[in-house]
């Protein structure tokens, strides 16, 4: 594993800016409750929402945590490596948490996983052969188990479904972006969010940027007016391919696209989605969370071609339009060998700022410049689980639900998805209404939504045209 995962550092307290109704006092939330998922509820409840909704009763919890020195156990559902690196980032910055279930798909998986992370962290990886769960009904014995905290790290077509499980088992619940491919899942994660306000359960976004001390104190920054009103955006993710893993002798289909689900359209929602999305999150973070009315795109495959290359775009660019008049561009290429970036830009009436991926570089141009240079002894993937942790520490002191914003980013990705592959603007509301295309049962010998032809080629949207082998479709 990366020494990011694994660092161990001091128990630091950041200072941290509410970003959602993140880390709001619970005597001081509002017990309201949002009941529709237009654009104009998301504009109105807003991703800052300070007046965002806890019906909570706290005291129905099974347990409380006060004084922070609690053991808490964790269960992981989906053994990947970001599943592995999310424990390692917790287990870094606390003593006194164990992980005792544990949940994949592919049984060698979850095993080697949990083999992995029991050598480089030692007893506190508690997860015993009777606790270790596999195939497709798996995770819902990590929802029946004694865990205070599920960690949700499997491809984001399954989060919509196990994030309303984990709640209705009462669960914290730590989950990775993105957290939907289609409007159907943004609609299911409000509904899961909300139902984690009314019962007091907290719920944190892997959307880490948000949680890395020197991005929260430079946002913060721009806030105060640093480069004037924000009028316009930028966000870049350029890069080179996703792995693609060579189909085995042994695959059905199901499995192969399984274990490839970042090349496929019905598992990850395209690249704009499952990576882009840091960039797009930081860019409406610090525009003040608002939601698109609207959405143009383009894209296609340049350069990805032949058997075996799933079904989804190598480059993207979408255009957003906000009710307010400004814009936001997403650049999203994954293409070996050509010019890398992984950052936002923010354009100011008296400036304009560069925030990079992971507060690699944190900017401001004009005529005030300035450089944060400040370190820190915790970053973004610690600080994420710490701000967890101490909320279901606090006995209901403190309360974080990043529900509604990390909804908005992910409708906003797919949006854009929606926009390049139709060739058509696509609103906010048609997002919602949205719905791809799902297995009709479960099992490792039913066929996935998509098929290859006798070539090993997959159907790939076509603007206008719909889906059809690239081969085939011609104008």
């Amino acid at each position: 594993m990366a020494e990011v995962f694994f660092r161990h550092t001091r128990h630091t307290l950041f200072h941290s800016i509410s970003t959602d109704s993140d880390r709001i006092p619970a005597a001081e939330q509002k017990g309201k409750t949002m009941s529709k998922t237009s654009r104009r509820t998301f504009l109105k409840h807003g991703s800052l929402a300070a007046s965002a909704a806890l019906a909570g009763n706290f005291a129905a919890q099974s347990k409380v945590y006060a004084g922070g020195s609690s053991l808490l156990k964790i269960g992981i559902i989906g053994c990947g490596g970001r599943g592995c690196g999310a424990v390692g980032n917790a287990m870094s910055i606390d003593e006194n948490i164990k992980l005792t279930h544990a949940a994949d798909v592919f049984p060698k998986k979850a095993k080697d996983a949990m083999a992995l992370l029991k050598e480089q962290i030692g007893d506190r990886i508690a997860v015993t052969d009777d606790t270790t769960y596999s195939g497709f009904d798996g995770y819902k014995k990590v929802l029946e188990s004694d865990v205070d905290i599920v960690f949700l790290t499997t491809p984001q077509f399954f989060r919509p479904q196990m994030l309303k499980e984990a709640i209705a088992a009462g669960k914290h619940v730590f989950a990775e972006k993105p957290v939907a491919v289609d409007g159907a899942g943004i609609r299911m994660i409000l509904e899961a969010s909300e139902m984690a306000r009314q019962k007091g359960l907290n719920l944190v976004s892997g959307l880490c940027n948000r949680y890395y001390p020197g991005t929260i104190d430079f946002v913060q920054k721009l806030r105060e007016g640093a480069i004037g009103d924000i009028i316009a955006a930028k966000a870049n993710r350029m890069g080179g391919q996703l792995w693609r893993r060579p189909r085995r002798e042994d695959d059905t289909e199901m499995s192969y696209q399984m274990l490839n689900w970042v090349n496929f359209c019905w598992m990850a929602s395209e690249y704009i989605n499952d990576v882009t999305i840091h960039q797009i999150d930081v860019a409406l973070w610090c525009m003040g969370d608002p939601t698109p009315k609207s959405a143009m795109g383009m894209g296609g495959r340049l350069v990805r071609r032949g058997a075996d290359t799933g079904d989804m775009y190598d480059t993207m660019a979408v255009s957003y339009e906000f009710e307010d008049g400004r814009m936001l561009q997403a650049n999203s290429r994954q293409i070996p060998g050509a010019w890398s970036d992984a950052s936002t830009w923010l354009y100011g009436s008296k400036g304009y700022a560069q925030i990079t991926n992971c507060a690699g570089k944190l900017e401001i141009f004009g005529a005030n410049p300035y450089k944060h240079t400040k370190k820190y002894d915790m970053n973004g993937l610690q600080y994420e689980h710490k701000v967890l942790l101490d909320a279901i520490r606090s006995g209901g002191q403190t309360y974080v639900n990043n529900g509604t914003y990390m909804a908005n980013s992910t409708g906003t990705c797919i949006m854009g998805r929606m926009a390049a592959y139709s060739g058509k603007v696509v609103t906010w509301e048609e997002m919602l209404q949205d719905e791809l295309p799902k297995p009709k049962e479960w099992s490792w010998e039913a066929d996935p939504p998509t098929m290859p032809n006798e070539n090993g080629e997959y159907k790939v949207a076509m603007p206008v045209l719909g889906w059809d082998f690239m081969s085939k479709a011609m104008i």
